[in-house]
């Protein structure tokens, strides 16, 4: 067993990186969907538009975006602690890039299409067949969530295990 390979790890954090960009992005649509009009003063005049979503879709697309690219930041830097053989290094890596990002970006479409993908049918939310397609792509990164822990779990226990105690 050895600590995650340096690479990986650097690709986790940058990745990690990546989610913040896209933070920021829905950050903007965010701000523009509160105002409900551009504004960029003095580099533009402000310019009307409808965002469609609530206020709390945003907010939640802009929160997980930030709270999975730390997520991610921690497994790179963490991931020495991880020790592990070389598959499942490479399944923690995928396990931990498919929950990141998909459990980021599909909730963007349910802030645009005023859906929760919560539920087939929607449940208690509206349905339709976004809300649907939205739920079935949630199904990757739950399963992807609880291995990588499972994992994260055995492969940080191997590092404790043989270290001295103090």
């Amino acid at each position: 067993m050895t600590p995650m390979p340096e690479r990986l790890r650097a690709l986790l954090f940058l990745n990690g990186i990546g989610l913040f960009l896209f933070s920021m992005l829905v950050g903007w649509h965010w701000m523009f969907a509160l105002l409900g009009q551009i504004v960029l003063w003095p580099f533009v005049p402000p310019i009307d538009v409808q965002i469609p979503g609530e206020e709390r879709a945003w907010r939640m697309v802009h929160m997980e975006a930030i709270t999975q690219g730390l997520l991610l930041m921690a497994w790179g830097l963490g991931g020495g602690f991880i020790r592990l053989g070389a598959r499942a290094h490479r399944l923690f890596f995928w396990c931990s890039l498919t929950a990141a990002w998909l459990f980021t970006v599909p909730p963007m479409f349910n802030a645009l299409l005023g859906t929760r993908g919560l539920a087939m049918g929607g449940g208690p939310f509206k349905g339709g067949l976004a809300n649907d397609i939205i739920f079935v792509i949630g199904w990757p990164p739950m399963i992807a969530a609880h291995v990588l822990m499972g994992l994260a779990v055995l492969g940080v226990w191997r590092t404790v295990r043989d270290l001295p105690r103090a």
